[in-house]
């Protein structure tokens, strides 16, 4: 009888290799680094500023002889003296939003149409979108600060114009050269409307100006229509009219929302903005900083509450496609 003992030598278990990284959350990673910079910044940079500013709203400063200021709670005493005390805040701040009533619909009806001509195939078409996006380009930065001080437009902008013996601007020499009283004569349109479109072409410089990013916003949402579906459209014999308001306008109104907020904060935090003209010049004054701020945050809630409002009433038009 063999009474050989065996040593069995047990093996170690393999080690369990860990999963790699799904591509949804190397791409949440990604994320999360490409956005690190400007959270880093927000925190230690912006937010101790914001913070400030809304206790300065509150708050009435002391300089001390000594260097430095002291803070006096005062409540909404500030609040109170931007909207009943100052002539100027209220009347500007239904002056801006009465412009803007004006200028949003203009540019995005503006760049949807441009952005529809250039989503055909034309000849020249990378030059056009390369031209119509130049004003954006040129109203940034240094370029922008030699466009204020530029005499030329000033005399463009102002209400006299430039001599010439008439005594009417160029932009109002445009309108009445079109005479769209007396194009909308026989369509019995009430005088509003009127007044509208001749507004608009009085201000189709700034519209122009003002309208590269949203037609760039367009065009991507146009090119990422299916050509299959307007294949089909083609086939069952619609219209290019039919098509439009069928197909492309539904799929393009996630769009339309995405440029009608746009457009709203860029008009309220614009430099030629009335509203932020005239909060600079209150911070500009001898302790003017405390109006200024209470003028400011009252001036932010109305920007929300109208960027809700418009997106509560643009949502329920919103037509979102589906992916499964």
């Amino acid at each position: 009888m063999d009474n050989t003992k065996v040593n069995s030598v047990s093996s170690p278990a393999p080690k369990r290799r860990k999963k790699a990284a799904s591509l949804d959350k190397r791409k949440a990673h990604a994320g999360w680094v490409f956005v690190a910079p400007f959270l880093i910044g927000f925190v230690l940079i912006y937010l101790p500023i914001i913070f400030d500013s809304i206790k300065f709203s509150f708050h009435e400063i002391d300089p001390v002889r000594t260097g430095g200021y002291t803070l006096t709670w005062v409540g909404l005493n500030n609040y109170q003296e931007a909207l009943f005390v100052n002539p100027d805040y209220v009347k500007t701040l239904i002056s801006g939003i009465q412009q803007l009533i004006l200028e949003v619909p203009s540019i995005v009806i503006f760049s949807l149409f441009i952005a529809v001509l250039l989503n055909d195939k034309i000849a020249g078409r990378a030059a056009f979108r390369a031209i119509l996006f130049v004003p954006v380009i040129l109203s940034t930065g240094l370029i922008e600060s030699i466009d204020a001080s530029n005499n030329l437009s000033e005399f463009m902008d102002a209400e006299a114009g430039i001599e010439d013996g008439t005594g009417a601007s160029a932009a109002a020499q445009l309108s009445a050269a079109i005479d769209l009283e007396a194009l909308f004569a026989n369509m019995k349109v009430g005088t509003g409307l009127v007044e509208y479109v001749a507004n608009a072409v009085d201000g189709i410089s700034d519209i122009v100006n003002r309208s590269g990013v949203q037609i760039l916003i367009f065009l991507a949402g146009l090119q990422s229509i299916s050509p299959a579906i307007y294949e089909s459209c083609r086939m069952d014999g619609a219209t290019t009219w039919e098509t439009f308001w069928k197909i492309t306008f539904p799929m393009i109104s996630p769009m339309i929302l995405v440029n009608a907020f746009y457009t709203i904060i860029d008009a309220f935090t614009s430099e030629s903005n009335a509203v932020m003209k005239l909060i600079d010049s209150v911070y500009s004054q001898p302790d003017g900083n405390v109006l200024s701020s209470a003028m400011a945050w009252m001036y932010f809630l109305i920007v929300i509450l109208i960027l809700c409002a418009v997106g509560g009433i643009m949502s329920a038009f919103v037509f979102y496609q589906r992916r499964d």
